[in-house]
């Protein structure tokens, strides 16, 4: 897109608004691709008319229009109108300003119920989760294809496979565009929270590459989760989410050296956290705990890093409680890693020879057998202990596995630190 200002300014108000405009042509029309195909075309209209006519004063809502406006057209071509189509038709169509301007405030009334139907059809569990993140990044953060391949070093033509086959997969299964409620609301949910998690998690450790972090990506995640927040005001687990990934993007400042090298958790200059962002995750962690989802998955791991947050030095951290809520955590949602974690809060917390028979526990775990913070903090305890070339083996195997390559450098310091010793 140009850099001209009023070319920024549209790609702006497309990042803010394009989830908005597809989520309602989607309930009018029922067809996912063709509400981002119409969607597209007003942003088409937009690039030709806005540089000329000016940014208008409402432009999300001139996008919603001429987007709905298009969509009728094409009903019109295809001669699919019913009565309510032609009602709808008729409304807009109408060119008295003040009429206009009632029916725009109409067609906007279910705006976030638009939304919410968007987010979770965009995370329906018929799609593979692949498919959820690269949906979800393209309709509801306004991300292009290109921009989703290079933030996980694929292919775009890969990428626009994957979009393309998901929507496929929702109009073959015939997925409502709807809200699910009772039961199938929170495991829904539960999807709707993994993809934004999973977004959140890429961008702060990224799998791949020659960059540690991806903080575009955590910014998106971060936005998704605050319009979850806004759209579902009670669902504690939302709460939670959000309050992790607040307090863990305090940090982001913090993870990296001026050279781009990785700066591990105890090492990090805490005065470059982001008080504000931690201030926003303490709330949204009371937020979740005054609605009953203190014990929920997420609000625990907020809590770990809000040990981490309130401790102004690595020696003054509450290593014991930290501990304690992993053991917390492990009875919510058991996993190899919860558990690999609590046993670095252990060797915190107790030194590292309470730690390392945790840890070796885990070495016969199918799921851990290609996880390579398994060797790197087995390696970690091993040279704790002044067992060094065992420690240099861990590291090394710990750098072959990980595909980031600021963090194979950084395991093979360690290990070369540790022949040093």
């Amino acid at each position: 897109m140009s850099t001209s200002p009023t070319h920024r300014a549209i790609d702006a108000v497309w990042r803010i608004e394009s989830a908005r405009v597809i989520a309602g042509l989607a309930r009018m029309l029922r067809d996912l691709d063709l509400a981002e195909e119409l969607a597209q075309d007003a942003l088409v209209a937009a690039l030709e008319t806005w540089p000329r006519d000016g940014v208008p004063d409402n432009p999300g809502a001139w996008l919603m229009t001429t987007a709905k406006r298009r969509a009728i057209d094409r009903l019109r071509r295809l001669q699919l109108l019913d009565r309510k189509h032609e009602e709808l038709a008729r409304e807009l169509d109408d060119a008295h300003e003040e009429r206009r301007a009632r029916d725009e405030d109409a067609l906007d009334h279910d705006i976030d119920d638009d939304l919410l139907r968007l987010v979770f059809v965009s995370c329906h569990p018929v799609l593979s989760m692949e498919a959820r993140v690269a949906l979800t990044l393209r309709l509801l953060c306004g991300l292009t294809t290109d921009e989703i391949a290079r933030a996980f070093l694929t292919s775009e033509p890969t990428v626009a496979q994957r979009i393309v086959r998901a929507k496929r997969t929702l109009a073959d299964a015939d997925v409502a565009f709807e809200v699910p409620r009772g039961e199938e609301l929170h495991e829904r949910l539960a999807s709707v929270l993994g993809v934004v998690y999973l977004v959140f998690n890429e961008g702060y450790s990224a799998t791949s590459g020659d960059g540690w972090m991806r903080p575009a990506l955590c910014e998106e995640a971060l936005r998704l989760g605050r319009m979850l927040a806004a759209l579902a005001p009670h669902e504690p687990d939302v709460h939670g989410l959000i309050a992790l990934m607040e307090i863990q993007a305090s940090r982001l400042p913090a993870r990296v050296g001026k050279d781009g090298a990785p700066v591990l958790l105890l090492d990090q200059d805490r005065n470059r956290w982001d008080r504000l962002l931690i201030q926003r995750g303490l709330e949204a962690l009371a937020r979740a705990e005054r609605l009953g989802g203190a014990f929920g998955p997420y609000a625990l791991q907020a809590a770990i890093a809000a040990c981490h947050a309130r401790a102004h030095t690595a020696d003054a951290t509450d290593w014991n409680r930290i501990a304690t809520l992993y053991a917390a955590l492990a009875q919510v949602n058991p996993s190899p890693v919860v558990e690999l974690n609590r046993a670095v809060a252990v060797s915190m917390a107790s030194g590292p020879a309470s730690a390392l028979p945790l840890v070796d526990r885990l070495l016969d775990e199918p799921a851990m057998k290609h996880y390579h913070l398994l060797p790197s903090v087995r390696g970690d305890l091993l040279f704790k202990l002044d067992r060094r070339e065992e420690a240099r083996a861990e590291f090394e195997r710990a750098a072959g596995m990980t595909r980031n390559e600021r963090e194979q450098a950084l395991l093979l310091a360690r290990a070369q630190a540790c022949i040093a010793g």
